[in-house]
């Protein structure tokens, strides 16, 4: 508490320097969002095929040009539309392409690249119950910055990931050109100070790709500082449930086996699942017949009925996990704690068309501990690395973005790099 009161009085202290000087003195920051946090549109052609009466008209209002929302579509929670949405957001992998896409008769598009607009809220009509970044938002606005001028956002197709070199991955490399041509726009509209990127959860994996994709001239140019927010950089024990059983993200009356197909198909979603250089040998999976741990996702994948996972992931995903290269670029890793969080499964006779009992450990309540404070480990000896981790007792995955004390401490270390970026310069 006295350290979160010393933060607030420092930002109030200072805030008169920062309202009378130009915005251009600020570092621009440009947030990236996490799995499910933007808003996705879709619509469809001649070649969808409902897989009920339902789907064939829902929705029933819709956009100029077909478009409506189809995440976060409130919907989602009546059975009849639940398998809906699952048939819409599901993705293929074509084997012939070695490449992701969307479902047949199925176009999606990102709403708003560079502008903050779809990462406020998943559903403009229920802010209070899908507010996202919006806090965020308004606590970096309190401290100077402008949305447009210094602060953007930059939204993506999160069902995409990213694949190993040599490998095609059209949807999430676009976005990575996107996100460095935004990075590059907002340091020359802002006097060519270098970009604060902020990211959260799976944000933070693309971030990091972006970094050792390019050169080091390029991130000292164009860098100043990434502030990752509950990166998942080891993966997560969480995502063992959602491929073996469903996972309905907490959403009421949501049948976890209408949804499991789909999130199986996801490409960012086989990237979150458990790094063996995070979480070893560790027994994470138990069934009356078999055990599983992050070397051994393979058989897992097979043996819970998903053997069209299996070559993706081992040729375009596992790879990919394995490259945690130290970006020589500042890093603040800020992570909540002390919530529970699922760390051992057990599965009965039943299999996995059941949810499992769980043995809970540390973490932020979706991210494991261990995946939190990888980059503590495994970057212990890069000396060229500068690596800050602040951690918040009490704070989950989500409330980050929302909780007070979180805000506080976010734009506290935003705030603190703007005084020494600016103070180095007197």
């Amino acid at each position: 508490m006295k350290r979160l009161m010393l933060k607030l009085g420092i930002l109030c202290m200072s805030m008169m320097f920062y309202v009378c000087q130009a915005t251009s003195n600020l570092h621009p920051v440009i947030l990236v969002p996490g799995n499910g946090g933007n808003q996705l549109e879709a619509r469809l052609t001649s070649g969808y095929k409902p897989s009920s009466l339902f789907c064939h008209w829902y929705p029933i209002l819709k956009q100029k040009g077909g478009w409506f929302r189809l995440w976060f579509d409130p919907g989602v929670l009546l059975a009849p539309f639940t398998q809906c949405f699952a048939d819409r957001m599901m993705l293929f992998y074509d084997k012939d392409t070695d490449d992701y896409r969307n479902a047949p008769g199925i176009e999606t598009r990102v709403l708003h690249f560079g502008s903050t607009q779809s990462l406020l809220y998943l559903d403009p009509s229920l802010k209070r119950a899908t507010a996202y970044m919006a806090p965020l938002v308004e606590s970096l606005e309190e401290i100077g910055y402008v949305s447009g001028e210094t602060l953007f956002g930059a939204p993506y197709d999160f069902r995409y990931g990213l694949a190993a070199e040599g490998h095609p991955s059209k949807v999430g490399s676009k976005f990575l050109l996107d996100l460095k041509e935004l990075v590059e726009k907002a340091t020359r509209n802002n006097g060519g100070k270098p970009v604060i990127i902020v990211s959260h959860s799976l944000g933070g994996l693309f971030v990091l790709q972006l970094l050792n994709k390019n050169p080091i001239s390029w991130r000292k140019k164009y860098i100043k500082h990434f502030v990752a927010l509950s990166t998942p950089w080891g993966g997560t024990v969480v995502q063992m449930v959602t491929f073996a059983s469903g996972y309905t993200l907490g959403l009421p009356f949501v049948d976890p086996l209408l949804v499991r197909e789909e999130q199986r198909t996801s490409e960012s979603n086989s990237w979150l699942l458990p790094n063996a250089k995070v979480f070893g040998e560790r027994k994470l999976v138990i069934t009356p017949n078999a055990t599983y741990s992050a070397h051994e996702i393979t058989r897992f994948l097979d043996d819970i009925g998903f053997s069209g996972g299996v070559y993706p992931y081992t040729t375009r995903i596992l790879p990919l996990m394995e490259q945690l290269i130290a970006p020589e670029v500042p890093i603040t890793c800020i992570i909540g704690g002390d919530v529970r969080t699922p760390e051992t499964l057990f599965y009965g006779e039943n299999g996995f068309d059941e949810q499992p009992d769980v043995v809970y450990g540390d973490g932020d309540g979706t991210v494991n501990m261990a995946s939190l404070l990888a980059l503590e480990k495994l970057w212990a000896n890069e000396k060229n690395q500068p690596l800050k981790v602040i951690r918040i007792g009490g704070i989950s995955h989500t409330s980050i973005l929302q909780n007070d004390s979180a805000l506080a401490e976010i734009t506290g270390e935003i705030y603190s790099i703007n005084s020494h970026a600016f103070s180095s310069v007197l």
